[in-house]
């Protein structure tokens, strides 16, 4: 549930943006940084858009070839997959070859995310969207605290970094900080959304609930990543910056 959440959510608010940037119909070049196993990418691919998907993880970017080889040939020809990390795109792409740049639930696995932000920012044409996917550190205490961890809450109120998996942490980052960043890299913040406000708790093997029920989750995930407060303690933050 909680991928399936984290997927369409992001991709209503993404196709929000690309609405109001471009005209509809419009196909554009789109470059797909950590793409994992490829969701947005082939979605928007079957959209009509020319993808370029960038993964550095090899079972990933395989599980991304075998999904798209079951896709129709005319989406075939308009998806390229690129094994490479994103902080390589200098050498795999000219200045200015995209007009849209996801890297979505990438920073947290990077300690030193502003050279990766620098980069991505200069892969996009003038107006172009930089699409960001983050843990929210603001909300980094909300899901102990929420199942009775007093003392998981209580240390992430002085830290940056989650607990991801046995033995392993994520960063988190701050909307005020990648503001700034984005400010500082010429694609300012544009829009900015939360992603998951009520089902970050759910156990991560849960399924989905009947379809309108789902519908009606996914309607208040919705409306809860755009309506403060609710939007400031989600656990990611999709941030929107726009190349000037």
């Amino acid at each position: 549930m909680r991928d399936t959440v984290r997927q369409e959510i992001v991709a209503r608010q993404l196709d929000e943006q690309i609405a109001g940037r471009y005209p509809v119909g419009q196909r554009l070049r789109i470059l797909d940084v950590g793409m994992g196993q490829g969701a947005q990418a082939l979605r928007l691919a079957r959209a009509g858009h020319t993808i370029t998907g960038m993964e550095a993880d090899a079972g990933l970017l395989k599980a991304a070839r075998e999904a798209l080889a079951g896709e129709p040939a005319g989406i075939r020809e308009r998806v390229r997959l690129v094994e490479g990390d994103g902080r390589e795109t200098g050498v795999h792409f000219l200045p200015g070859s995209f007009d849209v740049v996801l890297c979505h639930g990438v920073l947290m696995y990077v300690e030193e995310p502003d050279p990766l932000l620098a980069g991505l920012a200069r892969m996009l044409a003038p107006g172009g969207l930089l699409s960001l996917v983050v843990r929210n550190a603001d909300a980094l205490a909300l899901r102990p605290g929420l199942a009775g961890d007093w003392a998981g809450a209580l240390a992430a109120f002085d830290t940056g970094a989650r607990a991801d998996r046995p033995g392993g942490t994520v960063r988190a980052d701050r909307l005020e900080s990648l503001t700034a960043t984005l400010a500082g890299i010429a694609a300012p913040l544009h829009a900015w959304y939360g992603v998951r406000v009520f089902t970050d708790n759910v156990p991560p093997d849960q399924g989905l609930p009947a379809a309108v029920d789902l519908e009606r989750l996914l309607a208040a995930e919705d409306r809860a990543g755009r309506t403060e407060p609710y939007r400031r303690v989600a656990a990611l933050l999709h941030l929107c910056g726009v190349r000037g």
